[in-house]
C-alpha cells in the first residue's frame, strides 16, 4: 500500500563543535532521506548550533528518523516544525537582465513583494527577498518573463511561536 510523503522540517538543536553536521546529514542519507533544504545558524547560546533540515518521509519514518537524530550524543534537542505554530523564512538573490526599457517593470514586481533592489549595473539588477518558501516561488513564477541569469536560495530556517 502506497504512503504519502508529507514535507517534514526539523529543528535539530547540536553542539556546536566540528564534524556536528557531517554525523547528522550523513544519518538522513544513510537511512534512504533526500533532504530537500539544510540550513546551519549560531543561537544564543555558543555552545549550540541549529540545523533546520527539510525533506520528505511518510508519518511512521518521519518519526523513526527523528527517534534516531535524537539518539545521537551530539545532539541536544530536535524539535518538529509544524506549520500552525511555526515560522518559516528563506532569502532569495536573484540577477535578472535588465535594461533601461524593463527595469520599471521589475521594479514595480520587487515591490509588490517587498523585496529589494541591492545591485543595478547597465545590463542587470541583483535582487533580494525574503519570505517564505511559498512567497520566494510565486515571485520567481512572476520574474519568469524576465531573462533570469541566476538564483541563489539559501534554505529554510524556521522557529516556533508557542511552546
Amino acid at each position: 500500500m502506497y504512503k504519502p510523503l508529507k514535507k517534514e522540517i526539523v529543528s535539530v538543536l547540536v553542539v556546536n563543535q566540528a564534524n556536528v553536521l557531517t554525523r547528522v546529514v550523513s544519518m538522513f542519507g544513510r537511512r534512504g532521506f533526500n533532504i530537500d533544504s539544510l540550513t546551519v545558524s549560531a543561537t544564543n547560546d555558543p555552545n549550540l548550533s541549529r540545523i533546520t533540515i527539510v525533506f520528505s518521509a511518510t508519518e511512521q519514518s518521519m518519526q523513526q528518523i527523528i527517534t534516531q537524530t535524537e539518539k545521537l550524543e551530539v545532539v541536544k534537542d530536535v524539535f518538529l516544525l509544524n506549520r500552525e505554530n511555526s515560522l518559516y523564512r528563506e532569502l532569495l538573490l536573484i540577477k535578472v537582465n535588465a535594461g533601461e526599457a524593463e527595469r520599471t517593470g521589475i521594479k514595480e514586481i520587487v515591490d509588490i513583494y517587498r523585496g529589494k533592489i541591492v545591485d543595478l549595473s547597465r545590463g542587470s539588477m541583483i535582487i533580494e527577498l525574503t519570505g517564505t518558501p511559498e512567497k520566494l516561488d510565486g515571485f520567481l513564477d512572476v520574474m519568469e518573463v524576465y531573462d533570469i541569469t541566476e538564483v541563489c536560495r539559501t534554505g529554510i530556517t524556521g522557529i516556533e511561536t508557542n511552546r
